[in-house]
C-alpha cells in the first residue's frame, strides 16, 4: 500500500509539472498576450522616439493601459517607424484616435500617451489592407506644438532683425539725416514767414467764404429756376390738355360734317336722276311735236291716204 501511495505521489508531481511546463510554453509563445491585450501599430515621423524603450507604458489620460511591444523601421510611410503597442483588451480605442511622444522632462523616460477618439465613433479593430493590426495615427503634443511655436517665433524675429539691419544701413541713415535736415530747414522757413503764413491762411479762408456763398446764391437761383421750370411744365400740361379737346372737337365736327355731305350728295343724286328723267321725257315730248310741226299741211287737211295710219300696212 505504501508503494501505492508512493506511486500516486509521483504521478501527481510529474502531472504538476508537466502543466507547469505547458503553461510556461503557452507563456512564452504569446498565447496569453493574445488573450489579455489587443495590439496596436503606431507609425511615428515626425516626433523623436527619444528615451521610448520595449517595455515603455502606453497610457491614455495619464493611465497605463499597455506596453511597448516592439519597434522597427519602414518604408511604408516614408521612413517612420513602426511601434508595436499591446493595450489592454477591456480599454475601448476609437477611430480618430491619435498618438504622440510623452516624455519627462527631469529624467527623459519618454512613454505613448493615446488621446482617444470621440466616443461615438465606432471602436478601432480592423487593420488596414497591408497590415497586421489596427493602426493608430500619429498626433502632436503640447510640447510639440509650443516647440513648433517657438521656432516660428525665433525665425521671424530673425526676419525682423534683419529687416531692421536693413532699414539701419549706412545708406539710410545718411538718408534719414538729410530727411531730418529739410525738415528742419522747412520749419525755420515756416517760423520766418509766419505773417505771411497767416494772411494766406486769412486769404484762403475769406475765398471759402466767398464760395458759401456764391453756392448758396447758386442754390437760391436753381431753387426759383426750378419753381419757374414746374409752373412752365404746368402751363404746357394744361395747354397741351386744351389743344387735345380741341383736336377732339375738331375731329367730332368734322366727323358731322362728313356725315351732312354725304347725306347731301346722296339726296343730289337722287333729285338729279330725276331731273334727268323730266328732262328725257320733255325731249321726247318736244321730239313728238316737231315732227307733227315739221308737216304744218297733215294738221291743217289731215294725214294723206297714202300715209299709213297707227296699226295699217301697205297692202
Amino acid at each position: 500500500m505504501e508503494t501505492e501511495g508512493r506511486y500516486t505521489l509521483v504521478g501527481a508531481i510529474v502531472l504538476l509539472v508537466v502543466a507547469l511546463l505547458t503553461l510556461a510554453i503557452v507563456w512564452l509563445t504569446g498565447a496569453a498576450d493574445t488573450i489579455a491585450y489587443q495590439t496596436y501599430t503606431i507609425y511615428f515621423k515626425n516626433q523623436s522616439l527619444d528615451g521610448l524603450a520595449v517595455g515603455s507604458p502606453v497610457k491614455m489620460r495619464g493611465i497605463k493601459v499597455g506596453v511597448v511591444d516592439g519597434y522597427r523601421f519602414t518604408n511604408k510611410q516614408d521612413d517612420a517607424v513602426a511601434v508595436t503597442t499591446r493595450i489592454d483588451e477591456g480599454v475601448p480605442v476609437h477611430a480618430g484616435a491619435a498618438a504622440y511622444i510623452k516624455r519627462n522632462l527631469v529624467t527623459g523616460i519618454a512613454a505613448i500617451e493615446i488621446n482617444n477618439g470621440p466616443n461615438g465613433n465606432p471602436l478601432l479593430s480592423e487593420a488596414p489592407d497591408g497590415e497586421r493590426y489596427p493602426v493608430i495615427a500619429e498626433g502632436s503634443s503640447d510640447i510639440d506644438k509650443v516647440a513648433t511655436a517657438l521656432s516660428r517665433l525665433a525665425v521671424n524675429g530673425a526676419q525682423v532683425l534683419e529687416k531692421m539691419n536693413t532699414l539701419l544701413s549706412d545708406q539710410n541713415q545718411r538718408a534719414i539725416s538729410q530727411t531730418l535736415a529739410n525738415l528742419n530747414e522747412l520749419s525755420g522757413h515756416l517760423a520766418a514767414n509766419k505773417q505771411d503764413l497767416t494772411a494766406a491762411v486769412q486769404s484762403i479762408r475769406d475765398a471759402s467764404d466767398e464760395f458759401r456763398l456764391a453756392g448758396a446764391s447758386i442754390g437760391q437761383a436753381a431753387t426759383r429756376a426750378e419753381g419757374t421750370i414746374v409752373s412752365v411744365g404746368d402751363n404746357a400740361d394744361i395747354a397741351l390738355k386744351e389743344a387735345a379737346a380741341a383736336m377732339e372737337k375738331l375731329q367730332r365736327d368734322a366727323s358731322l360734317i362728313s356725315e351732312h355731305v354725304q347725306l347731301l350728295s346722296e339726296t343730289g343724286t337722287l333729285e338729279m336722276t330725276s331731273i334727268s328723267r323730266d328732262v328725257r321725257t320733255s325731249a321726247d315730248v318736244l321730239t313728238t311735236a316737231g315732227q307733227r310741226l315739221s308737216n304744218p299741211r297733215a294738221i291743217l287737211f289731215g294725214p294723206d291716204k297714202k300715209q299709213l295710219g297707227p296699226g295699217e300696212k301697205l297692202p
